[in-house]
Protein backbone atom coordinates (compact mmCIF):
# COMPACT_ATOMS: atom_id res chain seq x y z
CA UNK A 1 0.00 0.00 0.00
CA UNK A 2 1.02 3.46 -0.12
CA UNK A 3 0.65 6.56 1.58
CA UNK A 4 -0.46 9.58 0.21
CA UNK A 5 0.94 13.15 1.84
CA UNK A 6 -2.90 13.54 2.77
CA UNK A 7 -3.15 10.61 4.70
CA UNK A 8 -4.99 8.40 2.64
CA UNK A 9 -4.10 4.86 1.91
CA UNK A 10 -3.97 4.04 -1.76
CA UNK A 11 -3.87 0.66 -3.37
CA UNK A 12 -0.02 0.16 -4.83
CA UNK A 13 0.36 0.13 -8.70
CA UNK A 14 0.09 -3.21 -10.30
CA UNK A 15 3.18 -3.83 -11.87
CA UNK A 16 6.02 -1.37 -11.98
CA UNK A 17 7.71 -0.81 -15.39
CA UNK A 18 10.72 1.11 -16.71
CA UNK A 19 10.79 1.23 -20.07
CA UNK A 20 13.78 2.07 -22.58
CA UNK A 21 13.75 2.66 -26.14
CA UNK A 22 15.95 1.45 -29.15
CA UNK A 23 18.21 3.32 -30.95
CA UNK A 24 17.07 7.21 -32.77
CA UNK A 25 14.55 6.66 -29.75
CA UNK A 26 13.05 8.61 -26.58
CA UNK A 27 10.36 8.20 -24.22
CA UNK A 28 7.90 10.08 -26.40
CA UNK A 29 8.54 6.40 -28.46
CA UNK A 30 5.90 4.72 -25.43
CA UNK A 31 3.66 6.76 -25.47
CA UNK A 32 0.76 4.84 -26.81
CA UNK A 33 1.75 1.75 -24.46
CA UNK A 34 2.54 4.20 -21.76
CA UNK A 35 -1.42 5.63 -21.61
CA UNK A 36 -2.49 1.74 -21.98
CA UNK A 37 -0.11 0.36 -18.89
CA UNK A 38 -1.23 3.28 -16.63
CA UNK A 39 -5.20 3.32 -17.36
CA UNK A 40 -4.69 -0.54 -16.17
CA UNK A 41 -3.38 1.06 -12.91
CA UNK A 42 0.45 0.49 -14.13
CA UNK A 43 3.13 2.95 -12.61
CA UNK A 44 5.09 3.44 -16.11
CA UNK A 45 8.16 5.43 -16.05
CA UNK A 46 9.74 5.63 -19.97
CA UNK A 47 13.25 6.71 -19.89
CA UNK A 48 15.00 8.99 -22.41
CA UNK A 49 18.92 7.98 -22.52
CA UNK A 50 21.16 10.91 -23.13
CA UNK A 51 21.28 12.51 -26.54
CA UNK A 52 18.18 11.30 -27.87
CA UNK A 53 14.37 12.77 -27.68
CA UNK A 54 14.33 15.62 -25.31
CA UNK A 55 18.01 15.15 -24.25
CA UNK A 56 19.11 15.10 -27.45
CA UNK A 57 21.03 18.80 -26.72
CA UNK A 58 22.88 16.88 -23.97
CA UNK A 59 25.31 14.64 -26.58
CA UNK A 60 29.19 15.26 -26.44
CA UNK A 61 31.50 12.92 -28.05
CA UNK A 62 31.88 11.11 -24.70
CA UNK A 63 28.36 9.84 -24.44
CA UNK A 64 28.67 5.88 -24.36
CA UNK A 65 27.09 2.90 -22.99
CA UNK A 66 27.91 3.32 -19.47
CA UNK A 67 26.31 7.05 -19.93
CA UNK A 68 23.24 5.14 -20.57
CA UNK A 69 23.44 2.40 -18.24
CA UNK A 70 23.57 5.22 -15.35
CA UNK A 71 20.64 6.88 -16.71
CA UNK A 72 18.73 3.77 -16.46
CA UNK A 73 19.86 3.24 -13.33
CA UNK A 74 19.17 6.79 -11.69
CA UNK A 75 15.78 6.40 -12.99
CA UNK A 76 15.33 3.20 -11.15
CA UNK A 77 17.28 4.80 -7.66
CA UNK A 78 16.44 8.41 -7.70
CA UNK A 79 12.40 7.36 -8.13
CA UNK A 80 13.35 4.52 -5.50
CA UNK A 81 11.58 1.76 -8.08
CA UNK A 82 11.67 -1.59 -6.67
CA UNK A 83 10.40 -4.83 -7.89
CA UNK A 84 10.82 -3.21 -11.57
CA UNK A 85 9.85 -4.85 -14.65
CA UNK A 86 12.76 -3.81 -16.83
CA UNK A 87 12.20 -3.42 -20.43
CA UNK A 88 14.47 -2.82 -23.46
CA UNK A 89 13.79 -2.51 -26.83
CA UNK A 90 15.68 -3.60 -30.08
CA UNK A 91 19.14 -1.37 -28.74
CA UNK A 92 17.99 -0.38 -25.45
CA UNK A 93 18.50 -4.14 -24.47
CA UNK A 94 21.88 -3.15 -23.66
CA UNK A 95 21.90 -0.66 -21.55
CA UNK A 96 19.18 -2.79 -19.69
CA UNK A 97 21.15 -5.64 -19.25
CA UNK A 98 23.91 -3.71 -17.67
CA UNK A 99 21.08 -1.44 -15.36
CA UNK A 100 19.98 -4.80 -14.15
CA UNK A 101 23.39 -5.77 -13.54
CA UNK A 102 24.45 -2.69 -11.56
CA UNK A 103 21.43 -3.03 -9.06
CA UNK A 104 19.51 -6.39 -9.59
CA UNK A 105 17.78 -6.42 -5.60
CA UNK A 106 15.17 -3.78 -7.32
CA UNK A 107 14.77 -5.99 -10.69
CA UNK A 108 12.29 -8.29 -10.38
CA UNK A 109 12.12 -9.10 -14.68
CA UNK A 110 14.41 -8.11 -17.40
CA UNK A 111 12.45 -8.15 -20.77
CA UNK A 112 13.89 -7.94 -24.49
CA UNK A 113 11.15 -6.91 -26.59
CA UNK A 114 12.40 -7.64 -30.50
CA UNK A 115 16.31 -7.62 -28.41
CA UNK A 116 18.40 -9.63 -26.72
CA UNK A 117 20.91 -9.72 -24.23
CA UNK A 118 24.75 -9.36 -24.94
CA UNK A 119 27.75 -10.99 -23.36
CA UNK A 120 30.08 -9.74 -21.25
CA UNK A 121 32.81 -7.80 -23.10
CA UNK A 122 30.43 -7.43 -26.84
CA UNK A 123 29.19 -4.30 -28.05
CA UNK A 124 26.40 -3.67 -30.53
CA UNK A 125 28.56 -3.32 -33.25
CA UNK A 126 29.84 -7.18 -32.58
CA UNK A 127 26.75 -8.30 -33.66
CA UNK A 128 26.57 -7.14 -36.84
CA UNK A 129 27.61 -8.01 -40.40
CA UNK A 130 30.86 -6.79 -41.25
CA UNK A 131 29.68 -5.06 -44.14
CA UNK A 132 27.04 -3.34 -42.27
CA UNK A 133 29.49 -2.17 -40.04
CA UNK A 134 31.09 -0.69 -42.85
CA UNK A 135 28.16 1.14 -43.80
CA UNK A 136 27.73 2.69 -40.06
CA UNK A 137 31.13 3.75 -39.74
CA UNK A 138 30.27 5.50 -43.30
CA UNK A 139 27.71 6.96 -42.18
CA UNK A 140 28.92 8.22 -38.52
CA UNK A 141 31.68 9.54 -40.41
CA UNK A 142 30.03 11.40 -43.06
CA UNK A 143 26.66 12.35 -41.46
CA UNK A 144 26.83 12.11 -37.67
CA UNK A 145 29.94 14.30 -37.45
CA UNK A 146 32.14 11.21 -36.27
CA UNK A 147 29.76 11.08 -32.74
CA UNK A 148 26.23 10.19 -33.98
CA UNK A 149 24.49 7.16 -36.25
CA UNK A 150 22.06 9.10 -38.20
CA UNK A 151 18.78 7.55 -38.67
CA UNK A 152 18.56 5.40 -41.85
CA UNK A 153 16.19 5.47 -44.92
CA UNK A 154 13.44 3.08 -44.68
CA UNK A 155 15.25 1.15 -47.37
CA UNK A 156 18.53 0.75 -45.78
CA UNK A 157 16.47 -0.77 -42.66
CA UNK A 158 15.04 -3.58 -44.68
CA UNK A 159 18.36 -4.31 -46.08
CA UNK A 160 19.68 -4.21 -42.65
CA UNK A 161 17.05 -6.93 -41.73
CA UNK A 162 14.93 -4.36 -39.88
CA UNK A 163 11.07 -5.38 -40.66
CA UNK A 164 8.77 -2.41 -41.11
CA UNK A 165 5.81 -4.36 -40.87
CA UNK A 166 2.88 -2.48 -39.44
CA UNK A 167 4.30 1.24 -40.23
CA UNK A 168 2.21 3.29 -42.39
CA UNK A 169 2.97 6.35 -43.15
CA UNK A 170 1.90 8.34 -40.66
CA UNK A 171 4.11 5.91 -38.12
CA UNK A 172 6.91 6.37 -40.47
CA UNK A 173 6.46 10.30 -40.81
CA UNK A 174 6.17 10.39 -37.06
CA UNK A 175 9.37 8.14 -36.18
CA UNK A 176 12.03 10.20 -38.51
CA UNK A 177 10.32 13.41 -37.43
CA UNK A 178 11.28 12.92 -33.76
CA UNK A 179 14.71 10.54 -34.27
CA UNK A 180 17.64 11.76 -33.06
CA UNK A 181 21.60 10.37 -33.80
CA UNK A 182 22.71 7.76 -31.43
CA UNK A 183 25.24 8.46 -29.97
CA UNK A 184 28.00 6.16 -31.76
CA UNK A 185 30.09 5.46 -28.54
CA UNK A 186 27.02 3.63 -27.13
CA UNK A 187 27.69 1.11 -30.23
CA UNK A 188 31.27 0.54 -29.89
CA UNK A 189 31.68 0.37 -26.34
CA UNK A 190 31.88 -2.97 -24.83
CA UNK A 191 29.04 -4.13 -21.82
CA UNK A 192 30.99 -4.80 -18.49
CA UNK A 193 29.26 -7.44 -16.38
CA UNK A 194 29.69 -8.76 -13.05
CA UNK A 195 26.98 -11.63 -13.09
CA UNK A 196 24.74 -9.68 -10.31
CA UNK A 197 21.50 -10.28 -13.23
CA UNK A 198 22.18 -13.85 -14.24
CA UNK A 199 19.76 -15.48 -12.15
CA UNK A 200 16.70 -12.65 -12.56
CA UNK A 201 13.98 -13.92 -14.52
CA UNK A 202 14.01 -12.89 -17.77
CA UNK A 203 11.47 -12.90 -20.79
CA UNK A 204 12.15 -12.47 -24.61
CA UNK A 205 8.63 -10.91 -26.49
CA UNK A 206 9.55 -12.04 -29.93
CA UNK A 207 8.32 -9.63 -32.71
CA UNK A 208 9.55 -9.34 -36.03
CA UNK A 209 11.13 -13.07 -36.25
CA UNK A 210 8.49 -16.41 -34.83
CA UNK A 211 9.49 -18.26 -31.52
CA UNK A 212 9.86 -21.34 -33.14
CA UNK A 213 13.02 -19.90 -34.72
CA UNK A 214 14.30 -18.49 -31.63
CA UNK A 215 13.71 -21.97 -30.31
CA UNK A 216 15.39 -23.45 -33.07
CA UNK A 217 18.52 -21.36 -32.63
CA UNK A 218 18.71 -22.28 -28.98
CA UNK A 219 18.62 -25.50 -29.67
CA UNK A 220 21.43 -25.24 -32.10
CA UNK A 221 23.77 -23.22 -29.72
CA UNK A 222 24.22 -20.52 -31.84
CA UNK A 223 26.45 -18.15 -30.35
CA UNK A 224 23.99 -15.37 -29.77
CA UNK A 225 20.61 -17.42 -28.78
CA UNK A 226 22.91 -19.95 -26.00
CA UNK A 227 22.22 -17.46 -23.22
CA UNK A 228 18.20 -18.14 -23.71
CA UNK A 229 18.45 -21.98 -22.86
CA UNK A 230 18.72 -21.15 -18.67
CA UNK A 231 15.90 -21.88 -16.63
CA UNK A 232 14.87 -18.31 -16.01
CA UNK A 233 13.70 -17.49 -19.41
CA UNK A 234 10.27 -17.38 -20.68
CA UNK A 235 9.06 -16.10 -23.92
CA UNK A 236 6.10 -14.47 -25.75
CA UNK A 237 5.07 -13.12 -29.17
CA UNK A 238 3.51 -10.10 -30.44
CA UNK A 239 4.09 -10.71 -34.08
CA UNK A 240 4.77 -7.36 -36.30
CA UNK A 241 7.30 -5.48 -37.73
CA UNK A 242 10.84 -4.28 -35.11
CA UNK A 243 8.92 -1.04 -34.03
CA UNK A 244 5.70 -2.70 -31.84
CA UNK A 245 5.17 -0.02 -29.54
CA UNK A 246 4.00 1.96 -32.66
CA UNK A 247 2.61 -1.06 -35.10
CA UNK A 248 0.84 -2.20 -32.12
CA UNK A 249 0.42 -0.75 -29.47
CA UNK A 250 -2.65 -2.45 -27.85
CA UNK A 251 -0.76 -5.77 -28.01
CA UNK A 252 2.65 -4.85 -26.75
CA UNK A 253 0.92 -3.28 -23.48
CA UNK A 254 -1.07 -6.49 -23.00
CA UNK A 255 2.50 -8.66 -23.11
CA UNK A 256 4.08 -6.73 -21.05
CA UNK A 257 0.82 -6.83 -18.18
CA UNK A 258 0.48 -10.08 -18.85
CA UNK A 259 4.41 -10.17 -16.92
CA UNK A 260 2.81 -8.48 -13.68
CA UNK A 261 0.00 -10.94 -13.37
Amino acid sequence: MNEHVDGTVQPRAKGTYVLVPGFWLGAWAWEKVTARLRAAGHDVHPVTLTGLGDRAHLATPETDLETHIQDVVNTIVYADLHDVILVGHSGGGTPVTGAADRVPERVARVVYLDSGPLADGMSQMDMNEPEWNAFVEERVAGQGGGTGYPLPSWDEHERAGASLEGLGEAEREWFASRAAAQPYRTMTQPLRLTGGADKLPKTLISCSFPLEQVHAMIETGHPFFAALAGPEWSFAAVPTGHWPMFSEPERTAAALAALAE
